[in-house]
């Protein structure tokens, strides 16, 4: 039973399912269901081909690659569909039985054997879900040998859904299978004239036909059930539907060969960027891990920086190498130059050994690639003095540091090097000859600074030909022969002048600026003044131009010219060259407070020290971080920085120019020049000089401040991990000791429990213990049974309070056998029963626990220790650290910068800078340890230190750590490093003295040399680099006297592990002369080797030696401050802090607590000074008292920290500001300093003598102004305060809230008469108290501003919003006006009435003031909104026709042209009467024209045009005759109401000539 074509069953074929591939099962020749489950037929058992279909099987097993790669395999799968296909066929060729064979068969048995020896194809699903295999109908369907024969005949790629539908199973097939027979054997009757081949061919193809035909007909199930007959005369009219599949051969291969040119899936396409960058799977990070260049050396920041860079620079040449020593080495310090270089300097002979050591380094830096610490310990001799002749000699040229600043320096060369060159690319492409650039510019270009220098001025020189120039042209552009430039949006003032005839004029100053530059910077002058026979002025009066439209003065002529040459000599790079060398000799620095900075900072403010800076040296401003606290006080806008010269220097610096620029002649008139001359360098200093130095040197000191900082807090980590793990006495070097690390948390009995964990000597964790407290013997048991189990070599305390002290002593207590003293907070304690006899020699110590803190909180912790509590992390961090604090420090990554080395100054110093400051110290003190290459491998925690191994990095070392886990692991000896190619060259040469292969004693180098090439190499094991293993080699077989025939076919380290070995090596080496050596070396081969041959004696002696110090004990001022966050400075003597009283003894000690939980002690000389009062009538347990320091007592050996206190009221009433105020700088500007003190005390005075009104009144309030509007922000709107003023004892403030944020306040003058006290807001408004002026004045008042507030023109929110509306209203009925109102939020209680009269004009604007009873515009009162309006329109088209009289004769065009927008009816007020009694339109104020503004009250108005005389200002009446001897009819009923101010003849005219209403208003 077939499904049907809906079913979802039937055609849902996965094609990337091996189990579901129809198509290519139905090759093979199993049977198989619709579910997958392949059924064999019995009668093909015996006949399959196990190797056959084994072979054809492996076809469908497709693996995880190939699924996701299937699609770019189609072709070559099709290919192999092929092959599968014709091997089947001709396998089933060779087994099919001959026809004749067949006929004899069904002859003799009655059955027909055609169609039975073929394959099986899969039967179809029926409707029903699938059940078990045993209980579900299995369906076979047979089909014919030629099925195999034709491509076309198998389901292709797009037929992919229908492959159920091949055949259709159901009654009668096998009848139509006979009847194909039938049809075959009539086909070959009628074509009898064919021979066998061709009939065969013709058979087929009629049987595809059929095939085709029924497949057709059987999948559409409406077609179920047709005879033959009509089947075959619907075919023949309607086709079988495949005559146009020639057209869609094209669209399959276009799909086709979409599929298989879509693009590889990589991990771009499916992470993050930021995951990416964090994983280091940019393509970035795959060419830093490529290129055999150091990696840090690759990149542009530090390696733990999150966001590093890659560094695109270009190395230098051994053509730059000697210019570059030069370079480097005058900037190299301040103390190399007065040492090697001034005349009394004590190395000035080795001046010339320093250059060429420098060289050295650059060379071996920026060309052989070598990081600084492969240098520093392999290339030594080439930076130390070297002379044979002096061999015992021995000066260290160049320190580590300046080794370091060596890179640094040369990188900024490097640098300057590619700038440079570009600028003389771009100088070349300028197509010019420019002999002061070549012969005096150019050789002096060492500075990045003079590099843009010289780009401006080159610029600004040929900028017309710099811009032809520049344009680039490419082979494909079109010919552009007249093209258009976009002008510049911004033309200097010189540009204007160098084109126009003034320079000419500047020329007349007789000579250029570069030769005044020139006679600047030599001393001879070269160049001369050419003088004039004019004088300035008169010179100048020959260049004026008569017909200028603008006139120009020849004095403005003169200064336009000064112009010109003050602009070129201020960019002349060489005079701004010398200026910023001026002022990084005699720059000086003044601080000055702001208004703020003034009241802000007092004399306890950290900012107090520079607050008056007064021409401060900028050479002192170096070795400090106070121009750095000085930038961020002025970032906090308290103060104003200048950077400036002194009088003198800048002066000298004026005068030498003025004098390479003055004429020598005597005459009046060239000192007249040399007026205009001198005025030229005065503004090339004020204008261009001084400001480009001061910038300058502003960012010059703020690098030089953050480099010395970053590099003090490199120090600083130096000296904590520049340290030997903890030792005991008897501990072997190099031996790691095992940790017992201890925590008491917080140390709060009630919450804190005591967690302890040991690490063994290799780190790892061995147990964890948590117990309540040390106190019960079941405790103490456990504590002392942990003890003896594991034998800790330390045990390291630390906790987050002072209560970590008492569990310190506790646990010294019981580790020397005596009672442990209970805790006096404990009530509960009582002393043990028992006493631990027992002596442990286990030392306890504190270690600083910054790292651990950051530790027990990080994702590293979670990820190694993922059950431990944070405390017990906290305490894995503590054991680590006194077990490697290299290691702990190298593991935070870029985390370290969260620990702080200089407290007040750190946060100051770029992230960035910081990073490379602190990985600089991390790279030399793991190289001067070595890394075991194995361990690395293996412990992760160990493998943070790989990173910073010379020449590796992140990348680098995470890829060597793959590779060699891929090896297995282990590595044996260096060589693999090369032969297994972990590393290449490069890396190879600058890490493989710092990889350490320890040496196993148990294994013994091979004595052939050639039998273990992968054998160990006890050379190994050491700091010797493998290139100078021969010299270790040579120098052992002296040692032991050998000679070469002595250890011919040995190890070549053979000699080695017999030196090592020996008891007596070290006499044996020392008496070797080395010096001899080295000499004979040098003359040899000029190899160095001097120091070099030092360090492998030492490491035959002591490979890998401890070369670090001993494990600092902490101070006990540092642990203080670790526990408690006090320092010296916040416990000075003499402070006064505030202390609880905890305890009062019987002998009148007072105990107490500070708040950073240190003891406090009050003994009973502090109490008081009379010194006979009991404590306990002072003070009580729980109070809180003020106290003076008087000693702060430390005694760490027996965990004590004490606070010594006085509560004597003569040391209180001092006060501590003398101890707490800020100390002033030495350069202090005292007299401004007293000047602001004078000016805030009087400030202070005039504050404390205003007298305080108190005015019984609900609104009465002391508010200053700013006060008054905090309180009516969130009141309704007229709400009132009343408050003092500022003006007076006779002057009150009244404050009402007009609007959100906008606040009305009014100055009331209290006036005292005969009758009472008035209160005057002005001449007419007088009230008789407080509430009167309230109701009647400030609630009228509101009582207007809402109203017009209501009215429909009125627009909230600013005026540009209501501008934009008119605009957008006219532009779209331009046949109308618009107006509107909004608030004055310039002056509050007013309105501005803006209108636009036509899409031609622009928005007025006009003030309505309110008052109590009216609202006035210009003036002029009127009652109500409505008559507002009124009195609007009517002055509006009184001043528009007074325009238009003026325009056209008088006339006016009355009627003509648009009319303006009409005022929406039905919005009169309440209560009001409007003249406007029938709708209708004002005349239009003739659109195109201005309103003109409105006429000086109190002058004449021009006559209308309506015949009327002038009328007087408005707000005046005055009686008018018509010029009509008759009014008109319609004129003689004027309107009931009249707004105020408008003549009753005008009101009534416009009335009947079309009302108010016709307009827009």
């Amino acid at each position: 039973m077939s499904s049907l074509p809906g079913d979802p069953v039937d055609g849902v074929i996965h094609e990337d399912d091996p189990m579901n591939s129809g198509e290519e099962e139905e090759e093979v020749g199993d049977a198989t269901m619709a579910d997958g489950v392949g059924v064999t037929d019995s009668s093909e058992e015996g006949e399959d081909d196990e190797e056959e279909e084994k072979r054809i099987r492996e076809g469908f097993i497709v693996d995880e690659d190939e699924e996701v790669e299937e699609e770019d395999e189609e072709e070559e799968r099709q290919r192999r569909k092929k092959r599968r296909k014709r091997r089947h066929r001709r396998r089933e060729e060779e087994e099919a039985l001959e026809e004749d064979d067949l006929e004899l068969l069904e002859e003799n048995t009655g059955t027909s054997f055609r169609n039975r020896l073929t394959r099986l194809r899969r039967g179809r699903e029926g409707r029903s879900p699938p059940g078990s295999s045993s209980s579900r109908r299995k369906q076979v369907v047979e089909s014919s040998e030629d099925d195999l024969d034709d491509d076309e005949d198998l389901p292709q790629v797009q037929d992919i859904q229908r492959i159920w539908d091949d055949e259709r199973a159901g009654r009668g097939q096998e009848d139509e299978e006979d009847m194909d027979d039938f049809i075959d054997y009539e086909d070959e009757e009628e074509a009898g004239g064919l021979d066998e081949q061709e009939r065969e061919e013709r058979r087929r193809e009629r049987k595809k036909l059929e095939r085709q035909r029924r497949r057709a007909m059987g999948s559409i199930p409406e077609l179920s059930g047709i005879d033959a007959s009509a089947w075959d005369e619907i075919h023949d009219v309607f086709g079988d539907g495949h005559e146009y599949d020639w057209a869609l051969v094209g669209d399959n291969e276009h799909e086709l060969d979409e599929e298989t040119q879509k693009p590889e899936m990589k991990y771009q396409d499916v992470f993050e960027p930021s995951e990416i960058r964090a994983r280091m799977l940019t393509e970035d990070d795959d060419l830093i891990r490529a290129q055999d260049i150091p990696e840090r050396m690759q990149l542009a920041t530090s390696s733990f920086s999150q966001f590093s860079s890659l560094s695109l620079h270009q190395n230098l040449t051994e053509s730059d190498i000697d210019d570059a020593a030069a370079w480097v080495t005058s900037r190299l310090s301040a103390r190399k130059t007065r040492d090697f270089f001034s005349d009394n300097g004590p190395y000035r002979p080795y001046r010339d050994a320093l250059v060429l050591a420098v060289s050295y380094a650059l060379r071996f830096l920026f060309i052989q690639e070598f990081e600084v610490p492969y240098i520093w310990t392999h290339k030594r001799d080439y930076i130390s003095y070297f002379n044979p002749q002096e061999i015992r000699t021995r000066i260290d040229l160049i320190s580590l540091a300046e080794l370091w600043r060596i890179h640094v320096l040369g990188q900024k060369y490097r640098s300057l090097v590619e700038r440079r060159n570009a600028l003389f690319a771009a100088y070349s492409r300028l197509n010019t000859e420019d002999d002061y650039f070549e012969q005096t510019l150019k050789p002096k270009i060492d500075t990045v600074e003079m590099v843009a220098d010289s780009t401006e001025w080159l610029s600004m020189k040929y900028k017309s030909r710099k811009q032809d120039t520049f344009d680039l042209h490419f082979h494909d552009d079109e010919e552009i022969t007249d093209r258009k430039r976009k002008p510049p949006s911004r033309v200097s003032a010189y540009e204007i002048a160098k084109r126009s005839v003034i320079s000419k004029l500047a020329e007349g100053f007789g000579i250029r600026p570069h030769e005044v530059v020139q006679n600047f910077i030599s001393s001879d002058r070269p160049n001369f003044v050419e003088d004039q026979e004019l004088n300035p002025i008169t010179f100048a009066e020959q260049f004026v131009n008569p017909d200028s439209l603008i006139s120009q003065t020849p004095a403005e002529l003169l200064r336009r010219a000064r112009m010109i040459l003050a602009t070129e000599l201020g960019k002349d790079p060489l005079l701004r060259q010398t200026i910023r060398d001026l002022f990084k000799v005699e720059a000086q620095i003044s601080v000055q407070p702001t208004e703020r900075g003034v009241n802000k900072i007092d004399e306890h403010h950290p900012y107090f020290n520079f607050k008056y800076l007064h021409h401060k040296p900028i050479g002192q401003m170096l070795d400090s971080a106070q121009f750095l606290h000085i930038l961020a006080a002025e970032s906090e806008h308290l103060v104003n920085v200048s950077i400036y010269l002194t009088n003198e220097a800048k002066g000298r610096f004026e005068r030498l120019l003025n004098d390479a620029f003055a004429s020598d002649s005597y005459s009046d008139i060239a000192k007249a020049w040399n007026e205009e001359r001198s005025r030229v360098v005065q503004e090339a200093l004020d204008q261009h000089l001084i400001p480009i130095g001061t910038k300058w040197c502003r960012e010059w000191l703020r690098e030089e401040v953050e480099d010395a900082l970053a590099a003090h807090c490199g120090n600083k980590l130096r000296e904590r991990i520049d340290v030997a793990p903890f030792a005991t006495a008897d501990s072997q070097p190099g031996y790691s000791p095992s940790v017992l690390a201890i925590s008491w948390g917080k140390g709060d009995p009630q919450k804190d429990a005591i967690t302890m964990v040991i690490l063994d000597d290799m780190g790892r964790l061995r147990e964890h213990v948590k117990i309540d407290n040390l106190v019960d013997q079941d405790y103490r048991d456990e504590f002392t049974d942990l003890l003896k189990r594991r034998r800790p070599d330390v045990i390291v305390v630390g906790g987050f309070s002072v209560a970590t002290t008492k569990l310190s002593a506790r646990v010294k207590a019981i580790l020397s056998g005596r009672a442990v003293e209970g805790d006096p907070a404990a009530p509960e304690w009582h002393p043990p029963e028992n006493v631990n006899e027992q002596v442990f020699d286990i030392p306890v110590i504190y270690v600083r626990d910054e790292v651990a803190r950051i530790y027990q909180h990080s994702k590293r912790a979670a990820e190694e220790f993922s059950t431990l509590s944070p405390i017990a992390k906290y305490c894995v961090g503590l054991a680590r650290y006194a077990q490697n604090p290299l290691n702990e420090y190298a593991a935070l990554g870029a985390d370290i910068t969260a620990i702080s080395f200089e407290d007040e100054d750190q946060h100051l110093i770029p992230t960035e800078k910081l990073l490379i400051a602190l990985e600089r110290v991390l790279v030399d003190v793991t190289n001067k340890v070595g890394v075991e290459i194995n361990r690395a491998v293996t412990d992760s925690y160990y493998q943070h230190l790989l990173p910073l191994v010379c020449g590796l990095g992140p990348r680098k070392a995470h890829a060597l750590v793959r590779k060699i886990a891929t090896l297995g692991g282990n590595l044996v000896n260096r060589d693999q490093f090369i032969k297994s190619s972990l590393l290449t060259t490069k890396i190879f040469l600058n890490a493989a003295g710092f990889l350490r292969i320890p040496r196993d004693s148990d294994v013994k180098p091979a004595k052939n040399r050639h039998a273990d090439d992968d054998g160990p190499d006890p050379l190994d094991a050491t700091r010797i680099h493998p290139e100078d293993y021969e010299l270790a080699r040579k120098m052992a077989t002296d040692a032991l006297e050998l000679d070469e025939e002595d250890v011919h076919g040995e190890h070549p380290s053979h000699v080695v592990s017999l030196i090592m070995d020996d008891n007596d090596n070290e006499r044996k080496l020392n008496e070797l002369n080395l010096d001899e050596f080295a000499v004979n070396m040098f003359e040899a081969n000029e190899d160095r080797k001097r120091h070099t041959l030092n360090v492998i004696r030492e490491e035959l002696l002591k490979p890998f030696a401890e070369q670090r110090g001993p494990f600092p004990a902490l101070q006990p001022w540092e642990v203080l401050t670790m526990l408690s966050g006090e320092t010296p400075r916040t416990l000075r003597t003499g402070l006064i802090i505030s202390v609880l009283i905890v305890r009062i003894e019987i002998n009148d000690t007072v105990y107490t607590r500070l708040d950073s939980g240190i003891e406090g002690i009050i003994t009973p000389d502090y109490l008081t000074a009379q010194g006979n009062v009991r404590p306990k009538s002072m003070f009580k347990k729980g109070q809180a008292v003020q106290a003076v320091v008087v000693e702060v007592n430390l005694d760490l050996p027996m965990d004590h920290f004490q606070v010594v206190l006085s509560t004597r009221s003569i040391d209180l009433t001092q006060g501590d500001g003398l101890f707490r105020r800020v100390k002033r700088d030495e350069y202090w500007n005292t007299q401004q300093y007293e000047r602001d003190l004078e000016m805030q005390a009087r400030k202070k005075r005039a504050e404390t003598d205003r007298t305080r009104r108190v005015i019984k009144h609900p609104n009465f309030h002391n508010f200053n102004a700013s006060q008054a509007e905090n309180f009516l922000e969130k009141q309704q709107r007229g709400d009132v305060v009343i408050r003092p003023s500022s003006k007076g004892v006779d002057h009150l403030a009244v404050t009402w809230k007009v609007d959100d944020k906008l606040y009305q306040h009014i100055d009331v003058t209290e006036i005292n008469t005969p009758s009472g006290p008035i209160l005057a807001v002005d001449d007419k408004h007088q009230y008789a108290d407080l509430d009167e002026l309230i109701v009647n004045h400030v609630q009228a008042i509101a009582r207007k501003v809402e109203e017009l507030m209501a009215h429909e023109k009125f627009k909230h929110g600013p005026e540009d919003e209501l501008h934009l509306s008119l605009k957008n209203f006219v532009a779209a009925n331009p046949a109308k006006s618009a107006y509107g109102f909004t608030l004055n939020r310039r002056k509050p209680g007013h309105f501005n009435l803006c209108f636009l009269a036509n899409k031609n004009a622009t928005v007025q604007t006009w003030p309505v003031r309110v008052t109590p009873e009216s609202y006035c515009l210009f003036e002029a009162p009127v009652a109500g909104v409505p008559e507002l309006c009124d009195a609007f329109k009517v002055r509006h088209l009184h001043q528009s026709q007074n325009l238009t009289n003026a325009g056209v004769g008088g006339k006016t065009p009355y009627g003509a042209g648009a009319r303006t927008p009409a005022r929406t009816p039905g919005h009169v007020t309440p209560g009001q009467m409007s003249v406007r009694q029938v709708p209708g339109r004002t005349p239009n104020p003739h659109g195109g024209q201005t309103p003109a503004p409105p006429p000086a009250y109190g002058g004449g108005i021009p006559s209308s045009s309506y015949g009327m005389p002038s009328q007087p200002p408005f707000g005046y009446q005055t009686s008018s005759v018509y010029a009509h001897p008759h009014p008109p009819p319609s004129m003689g009923q004027p309107p009931p109401h009249i707004p105020p101010g408008m003549n009753p003849q005008r009101a009534a005219m416009i009335q009947n000539s079309g009302g108010w209403d016709q307009g827009g208003w």
